[in-house]
């Protein structure tokens, strides 16, 4: 089959528009909606009963978080909205806090796409709406004016777009190795501003991401090891800290248990890799509970030395169940799960994990699962939005456009998404009316979950 032309892929994309008009996708349904409560509680039998009360109480802190625990039923609305057929990989759940800092196999700290749970094939724009609405729910919490949400969508999308039609004019090799660095996120950021002057609000935003770096730097696996064991008659092992970090709810051979499924990841790794990790022997293993829409899914923390004790590396290990948009596409994604994890996290990402691979396995209920390994935490940091003022937050939002971009470019052919979007602002028009209406839907939702969780309808066991 032949390769088509840059000029066809540009017809291409401008003839999308005749099907689905830039300006269409403001329209979001109201009438019709399936009940938010009964997607959340459909979820319950795949996920572990104890943990729903914990899921529920993250979720409850706000309409941002509802937002993050809710991507299958932001999934089901987006499917009734008008649909391009411009397929990229997608993240799935791309919002704004699922952008971060991570450190490359050379160990350089980069800015890109870090969740990737939900990835599928699909749509182009289903992930801009959700980062676009995600952006309007924080400048909501933060208490900021109408004007502040729209000039945070407005900065991204269009970012967005520059960037696209940027990478449609560049080399295919160009556009694999795109990346953005520390350096890069700082010189964005004090871009903004005014002359080349930062002022005191800039000064915080730099210095906030400063901060952000540093962190990060420090989590490594040596001090990740330090923070999540204790030594318990001369022996190193997991600290217990329940619901969030627990051993005891493991059997007691977790150590085999653990290592049969380091066994079983291998075969997802290359020859070389395995090699890597046979140097290590597994310590320890615990149930860890992250993030707010993972909470009940079924996480583990592997403690695991090479030279000695003072040698870690600590891996974790998470289910891969389904992504939420399968259902909503035509889309075959890959099996196992945890090999659609990976292999949409490779497409996306400028760098990925040396130990990035995927295992199915009996767990310890003896129920067969799907799951994906990666180094925990490794050197993973996010900004804090508590921290950044409205020129921050603007200024955040062109960031994540632009490396959205650059995640789906590496999906597709970005001379598609390019010419389809084009100049006009028709289509940045529309997201942004769209990103209002579906936080005002948000909202609702998370006083829906509030009324639910006081009916007694849904459980609520807030941690600590």
């Amino acid at each position: 089959m032949s390769r088509p032309s840059q000029g066809e892929l540009a017809e291409r994309g401008k003839a999308e528009r005749q099907r689905v008009g830039r300006r269409s996708h403001a329209t979001l349904l109201h009438e019709g909606r399936v009940d938010p409560i009964a997607v959340l509680a459909a979820q319950h039998d795949a996920r572990v009963p104890e943990l729903l009360g914990l899921r529920y109480a993250r979720m409850a802190a706000s309409p941002f978080t509802f937002l993050r625990g809710s991507a299958a039923v932001m999934a089901a609305d987006l499917a009734r909205t008008p649909t391009t057929t411009l397929e990229t990989q997608l993240c799935g759940d791309a919002h704004l806090l699922n952008i971060e800092t991570f450190a490359t196999p050379e160990r350089r700290l980069v800015f890109d796409v870090t969740d990737f749970d939900e990835t599928i094939r699909g749509p182009f724009e289903w992930d801009l709406k959700r980062l676009a609405t995600s952006f309007v729910l924080a400048a909501r919490d933060r208490g900021s004016q109408v004007e502040v949400a729209d000039e945070a969508v407005y900065a991204c999308v269009t970012s967005y777009r520059a960037t696209l039609r940027e990478l449609a004019e560049s080399d295919v090799l160009d556009v694999w190795y795109a990346s953005v660095s520390e350096r890069d996120v700082l010189d964005v950021l004090g871009a903004q501003g005014v002359d080349g002057e930062l002022g005191e609000l800039g000064e915080d935003l730099l210095d906030t991401t400063t901060e952000v770096f540093t962190k990060a730097r420090r989590r490594t696996s040596k001090r990740e090891a330090s923070r999540l064991t204790e030594e318990v008659d001369g022996r190193l092992q997991m600290r217990e800290d329940p619901p969030v970090l627990s051993r005891e709810v493991l059997p007691d051979d977790r150590r085999e248990l653990a290592t049969r499924y380091l066994e079983a990841y291998q075969a997802s790794l290359p020859v070389h890799r395995r090699r890597l990790l046979a140097r290590f022997e597994v310590v320890d293993v615990a149930r860890r509970v992250v993030g707010v829409g993972s909470v009940g899914t079924r996480c583990y923390v592997i403690l695991l030395h090479g030279r000695d004790e003072d040698d870690p590396l600590v891996l974790q290990v998470k289910e891969a169940g389904p992504s939420v948009l399968e259902e909503h596409l035509d889309t075959v994604a890959p099996r196992p799960h945890g090999r659609r994890v990976v292999e949409g996290q490779r497409t996306m990402q400028s760098a990925s994990d040396v130990f990035l691979g995927w295992l199915t396995a009996v767990g310890p209920d003896g129920v067969e699962r799907d799951f994906y390994v990666r180094q925990f935490r490794n050197m993973k940091g996010k900004i804090r939005l508590e921290r950044l003022d409205a020129a921050g937050l603007v200024a955040y939002a062109r960031l994540c456009g632009h490396l959205l971009a650059d995640a789906h470019a590496r999906g597709c052919q970005p001379q598609l998404l390019a010419s389809y979007l084009g100049r006009s602002d028709g289509f940045v028009e529309a997201i942004i009316r769209f990103s209002h209406d579906y936080a005002d839907v948000t909202e609702r939702d998370h006083q829906a979950l509030l009324d639910a969780i006081a009916d007694r309808r849904l459980p609520h066991e807030p941690e600590g």
